[in-house]
């Protein structure tokens, strides 16, 4: 059943990427969703019952004039808003957005972030007592420390040619965080930083992961990377917000007086992966909830940008190696959001010639090398493309 469920859902991938469509026509349409109450939730997840997908009550993130975020309203609300010229509509990183065009109350509900980190994928999730606005399911950045190896080789191999090259730096001040390490936390404090801009987030609950230490040496009984990373998260994220820590014990305590299931299959696109445990940390932190009231996923892929090399790694034809990288494309940034004349809303990707290529946001594809960039219309930046799928109705399975 779970295995038809999943094939389900990703039959009904609803790509909701930055202006893809019109506003009038997404997520301006309020979406039904059938009521049930909290008893009759909780026998139904108690029982083990994997039930349909199913639309739910999309919230939009409300900016006010101070650029300050304010408590999320419903679609309907947010249409009738700009029919009437009270808030322009725009999109951030694929979730549509509404900014007030007058000054209003400024009553905020107390608004949680919970954060589940992890070394592929990472669960985050925004919820108040009363709503749950967004669930993330975001990839995590893996490819620094090959990439750092991939440089540091052909530097070395530099220096062996008859070829000019500067002097080594010995001694070089980088801080106490290897690149990979840094990486992996800033991807989550952009993460998180972004958030704080469309929800008023009083409080972050992050699970504590602890790293596995053999103990044998001095060195390895308190220290590793991920020690360190770690507490180099929380202080950059204590500065968004208060920070509270749950060991994993603990969260597995919260999952299972909700009655909910983790899921094996850690690599899985499904609320049950990930979002589940920030799910119960937020609702630790806000309450109001028995099961899930809002279980679609908003999966975030970062964009990988090759930086500006001297050269590609092998040799061309008679010897030469061509230029490789760089963060500008004819004009565009990388990873920029285009509307092309034919291929619609993509990203844009390398140069070659006096052609840019296009990607497809859904999937990162390279969609065209031979785009003009006067067919290209700018939208907007962008780090990372982000894909929306439906979620089930009361949660997942506690099967």
């Amino acid at each position: 059943m779970a295995k038809v469920l999943q094939k389900a859902v990703r039959r009904q991938l609803n790509v909701l990427d930055v202006a893809v469509q019109s506003t009038s026509k997404v997520l301006l349409q309020p979406s039904t969703s059938t009521h049930v109450s909290r008893e009759e939730a909780h026998t139904r997840v108690s029982s083990g019952s994997r039930l349909t997908a199913t639309k739910t009550t999309q919230y939009i993130p409300v900016i006010g004039t101070d650029r300050k975020p304010l408590m999320p309203t419903t679609a309907s609300r947010a249409r009738r808003w700009i029919k009437l010229g009270k808030a322009t509509p725009f999109w951030s990183k694929g979730v549509f957005c509404v900014r007030l065009n007058a000054p209003s109350g400024n009553v905020r509900q107390p608004v949680a972030c919970g954060i589940d980190p992890g070394s592929k994928k990472e669960g985050l999730t925004v919820k108040s007592s009363i709503h749950t606005f967004l669930n993330i399911q975001a990839d995590a950045v893996t490819w620094v420390k090959d990439a750092v190896e991939t440089r540091r080789n052909m530097r070395r191999i530099r220096r062996n040619r008859n070829t000019p090259y500067r002097q080594p730096r010995y001694n070089r001040a980088r801080g106490c965080l290897p690149p990979s390490t840094k990486a992996r936390w800033d991807w989550k404090l952009r993460l998180a930083s972004w958030l704080s801009k469309l929800y008023p987030i009083s409080c972050f609950v992050v699970e504590d992961i602890k790293a596995r230490t053999t103990g044998r040496r001095r060195w390895d009984r308190s220290f590793s990377p991920l020690e360190v990373g770690k507490w180099y998260f929380y202080t950059e994220l204590n500065r968004l917000a208060p920070v509270e820590t749950k060991q994993g014990w603990e969260t597995k305590e919260l999952r299972d007086a909700a009655g909910l299931k983790k899921s094996g299959n850690k690599m899985s696109e499904t609320f049950d992966a990930h979002c589940v445990d920030s799910w119960v940390l937020a609702n630790w932190s806000t309450g109001g909830h028995l099961v899930p009231d809002n279980t679609q996923l908003l999966c975030a892929t970062p964009l990988r940008f090759h930086r500006r090399q001297l050269h590609v790694l092998q040799p061309a034809e008679g010897g030469i190696r061509k230029l490789y990288g760089g963060t500008r494309s004819l004009g565009f940034k990388r990873g920029s959001i285009v509307r092309h004349t034919g291929r619609g809303t993509v990203y844009v990707g390398g140069t070659m010639g006096n052609r840019i290529s296009l990607h497809s946001i859904e999937d990162g594809s390279r969609l065209t090398q031979g785009a003009k960039p006067s067919d290209c219309k700018f939208l907007t930046f962008a780090g990372w493309r982000t894909r929306l799928l439906p979620g089930l109705q009361s949660g997942v399975s506690a099967a």
